[in-house]
C-alpha cells in the first residue's frame, strides 16, 4: 500500500525558518503561500499559472511564470486532426517577483503587458476570464485569445514537496482538471470557437524555491466519459514525494486518489525515449492500466547562456484502459484526450 499522507493543518504553508511545514496533499488549498517567509533569494522563487483548454479539434496553452531570473510567456496551439502544433515564447530577464502572480490561486489577478504580449489572468463572477495576445506569434501571425472557464469541481490535486538535499526549497502545487471552457482563439485570419460543454479547461498553479536540476513526469486529461465529467492528474519525479503523491482521478469533480505511476515510455535501441510510440501507464496498487496512444509530440528547448536550460516533450494523444475508484468500482476509459509529458529543466 503506498503511503499518501492527506494533510489536515492550515495556516502559513512555511515555518519561521522558511521550510515547509507539512508534506503532503489536499483537495483543496490548506495553507498561505507568502513570499515573505521564503527563506530564499527572490532569483530562486518559481511562480507560475498554467492553462490549457481543449476539444476534439484544438488545444491552447498559456503559460505565464515568473521563475526569478527569467520570465517567460509562452502559448501554444495544437491542432489534433493534422497533428501539428506551434510554441512561441517570449522571455523577460530578471524580473524577480515583479511579474504580479498572485499568492493565492483563487483570489488575486495577473495583468502584465510589454510592447509584444499582453496578459490578463481575472476572477469574474462564477470563473475565469483569460485575455492573452502575443504579436507575431506564428511568423507574421499574432495570436488573441479569449476564454472563459466555469463550472470549476469541489475537489483538485494539491501538493506539498519538499527536496530532501534543500530544507528550504519547496513546491506547493494545484491542478484543476474539469472545467467548462468557451471562448475562442484567432491567429491569423484563422479563427476557433470553444464551445460550452464540449471544450474543457485546467489549471496548473505552481510556487515554490526549487533545486536547479529537476526531471518531472506529468500527464493530465479530462473529457467526458458515459455523460460524467472525467480528469486524470498523474506525476512524478519531481522533489521528495515520499509523503504522498499527486495522482488522482476525477469524477464529476469528486477525486479519488491513487498510489505511484509509471508512464512506461517505449525506449528506443540506444535506450533514450522513443515517445511518440504507445505507452502503458500502470500504478502500484493496480488501479490504473492505460494505454497512451500518441498524436502530437510538442517539443520545446529553451537555452539561456547555458545556464537556464529547458527540454520539454508535451505528448499529446488518448488514453483507454481502466482505473479503479475509491469504492472499487471500475471504469472504463475509452479515448480519453490528455497530454503526457518530460520535462528537464535547469533554472
Amino acid at each position: 500500500m503506498s503511503t499518501n499522507h492527506r494533510i489536515t493543518g492550515s495556516g502559513p504553508l512555511l515555518d519561521e525558518h522558511g521550510r515547509l511545514r507539512e508534506a503532503g496533499y489536499a483537495l483543496r488549498p490548506p495553507f498561505e503561500y507568502a513570499h515573505d517567509r521564503i527563506a530564499a533569494h527572490r532569483i530562486r522563487i518559481k511562480d507560475w499559472d498554467y492553462y490549457l483548454v481543449q476539444d476534439a479539434e484544438y488545444a491552447v496553452a498559456l503559460t505565464f511564470s515568473d521563475l526569478g531570473y527569467i520570465g517567460l510567456i509562452s502559448a501554444s496551439v495544437m491542432h489534433f486532426p493534422t497533428r501539428t502544433f506551434k510554441t512561441t515564447s517570449e522571455l523577460v530577464l530578471l524580473p524577480l517577483g515583479r511579474m504580479g502572480l498572485p499568492t493565492s490561486s483563487s483570489k488575486g489577478d495577473v495583468r502584465w503587458a510589454n510592447r509584444r504580449c499582453r496578459v490578463s489572468y481575472a476572477h469574474v463572477p462564477g470563473g475565469r476570464r483569460l485575455s492573452f495576445f502575443m504579436a507575431r506569434f506564428d511568423g507574421d501571425q499574432d495570436l488573441d485569445v479569449e476564454l472563459y472557464l466555469d463550472q470549476a469541481p469541489r475537489d483538485s490535486m494539491v501538493i506539498c514537496t519538499p527536496w530532501a538535499e534543500n530544507p528550504k526549497a519547496f513546491y506547493y502545487n494545484q491542478k484543476t482538471l474539469g472545467m467548462r471552457a468557451r471562448g475562442g482563439f484567432r491567429r491569423g485570419s484563422e479563427f476557433h470557437e470553444f464551445v460550452a460543454d464540449e471544450a474543457l479547461g485546467l489549471l496548473d498553479w505552481g510556487r515554490g524555491v526549487w533545486t536547479y536540476d529537476n526531471v518531472w513526469y506529468w500527464a493530465a486529461a479530462q473529457g467526458h466519459v458515459d455523460g460524467h465529467v472525467l480528469g486524470l492528474n498523474l506525476g512524478y519525479g519531481f522533489g521528495d514525494t515520499s509523503a504522498a503523491s499527486e495522482n488522482m482521478v476525477f469524477v464529476d469533480g469528486i477525486a479519488h486518489k491513487l498510489g505511484r505511476v509509471d508512464f512506461g515510455i517505449p525506449t528506443k535501441d540506444d535506450g533514450t525515449y522513443d515517445y511518440l510510440k504507445p505507452w502503458h501507464i500502470t500504478d502500484d496498487e493496480n488501479r490504473l492500466d492505460l494505454v497512451f496512444d500518441t498524436h502530437i509530440d510538442r517539443q520545446d528547448n529553451i537555452n539561456v547562456l547555458s545556464v537556464v536550460r529547458s527540454v520539454q516533450h508535451q505528448v499529446f494523444g488518448k488514453l483507454s484502459g481502466h482505473v479503479t475508484l475509491d469504492d472499487g468500482s471500475v471504469l472504463a476509459v475509452e479515448g480519453l484526450s490528455g497530454s503526457a509529458e518530460h520535462i528537464h529543466n535547469r533554472y
